[in-house]
């Protein structure tokens, strides 16, 4: 039994609470194997990263006082939508969206064969 005047509070529900995006293993594999064939080519330098409640986003730097060169966001709202990869240009334009990461990373590996071909 409970006093009329006690301070118990409900616990809150599970869904209350922002869940944070993030990336799994795979897709972490993927986008850093671009990311080392990059720096190995000489044309990024430095990488950040950031898991919010709405998206995770990889960017990647040609310097680090620059702004990035490329941005690979996760959307699951957009999921349903256009997919949701997206990948953004340096100065902020959707270069690719998808439902796979494979696809959206797609303009950046052919970008790799013609530097290496070069």
């Amino acid at each position: 039994m409970r006093p009329e005047n006690s301070n118990v509070s409900n616990f809150p529900n599970k869904q209350s609470f922002p869940v944070q995006v993030g990336f799994d293993r795979k897709e972490m594999e993927r986008i850093f194997n671009l990311y080392g064939r990059m720096v190995a080519a000489g044309h990024w330098r430095d990488y950040a990263m950031d898991m919010g409640k709405d998206a995770a986003i990889f960017a990647a730097f040609r310097r680090t006082s620059e702004r990035p060169q490329m941005r690979i966001e996760k959307r699951p709202a957009d999921r349903n939508k256009q997919g949701m990869w997206s990948l953004h240009g340096e100065h902020g334009q959707i270069l690719k969206r998808g439902h796979d990461l494979v696809a959206v990373l797609a303009p950046m590996e052919r970008r790799l064969m013609k530097l290496v071909s070069e």
